[in-house]
């Protein structure tokens, strides 16, 4: 059996990784989402064990403490980490998996999965970025500018990913990103 690719999906928050990445699972139904856990609250619709696994700081200090994370990072006073169980049996199975996570995280897959296929989301400009974070209507003022300042740092990172993805347009952006995971030969 072929051993499967770890995809780490990556960019400044407001970017469209989670469109972009939803309507790829809706195209391709084989890949394997990667379910993160977090330390914050739940946002209006997201699902338990489908959106985030939502836990405490205790119970993310154990999982760190025991080593049930690939990853972990604090982002906005909040942690957030992958749990390693899943990842490695679906990898195992010869499952292609996609990690969305933050730039801290996909730093350290780096280190622990070399071969993962990493992938930078960038926007249009940091005008449209702004746009739309304010446009999702889920964050406060302040959490929309602590997120606009992290996004600058995170977009000189870009450079650091296998590939550097222009979400302008979504269609666009979807086109480019099936060309990257299915018909790319290295």
């Amino acid at each position: 059996m072929q051993t499967g690719k770890l995809i780490v999906l990556t960019g400044p928050s407001g970017v469209g990784k989670g469109t972009l990445l939803r309507s790829l699972l809706q195209r391709y139904p084989r890949l394997v989402l990667s379910v993160s856990v977090t330390t914050r609250s739940p946002r209006p619709g997201e699902v338990e064990g489908r959106s985030y696994f939502f836990v405490d700081r205790n119970k993310f200090q154990r999982m760190i403490e025991t080593e049930e994370l690939l990853e972990w990072t604090e982002y906005t006073g909040n942690f957030y980490g992958t749990p390693s169980i899943p990842v490695i049996k679906n990898i195992k199975q010869g499952k292609s998996v996609i990690l969305e996570i933050e730039l801290q995280g996909a730093r350290q897959i780096q280190k622990t999965f070399p071969d993962a296929l990493r992938i930078f989301v960038l926007p249009p400009s940091k005008a449209e970025l702004e746009k739309r974070l304010r446009g999702r209507g889920q964050d406060s003022e302040e959490a929309i500018v602590k997120r606009l300042q992290r996004g600058t740092e995170e977009l000189e990172a870009a450079v650091e990913f296998d590939i550097q993805l222009m979400n302008d347009n979504l269609e666009d952006a979807l086109q480019n990103l099936d060309q990257i995971l299915f018909h790319f030969r290295e």
